[in-house]
């Protein structure tokens, strides 16, 4: 099983026990990115986390807006983007940018 296959795996025992949960799918790279297009991150309503789509602050920006779209059943798309001088900062080790994608399980 891959890890995209585990952290679906995981999102869907925890729509089963009754949580709710939302999906990040990273859905575009540009430079330098810790993971790539497909990596997903599953978090709950109650905080638990599977996954990951970056790192740093990114995770934690994606896990915030997962929890507004779990409230809101509204889907995102997240753009960030970074300037070589503060890649390490938030996450992105050597600039780039990323695209992802969170949405409401059902």
């Amino acid at each position: 099983m891959s890890d995209s296959e585990d952290v679906l795996a995981t999102a869907a025992s925890w729509r089963a026990a009754g949580e709710t949960v939302a999906l990040a799918t990273v859905v575009e790279t540009w430079g330098s990115s810790p993971r790539p297009a497909g990596s997903r991150l599953a978090v709950t309503a109650s905080g638990r986390m599977a996954g990951s789509v970056s790192g740093g602050c990114i995770e934690g920006a994606v896990a915030d807006a997962a929890k507004q779209t779990m409230a809101s059943g509204t889907p995102q798309l997240l753009d960030f983007g970074i300037s070589d001088e503060r890649a390490w900062e938030v996450g992105l080790a050597c600039g780039g940018k990323l695209k992802v994608f969170v949405e409401a399980l059902s």
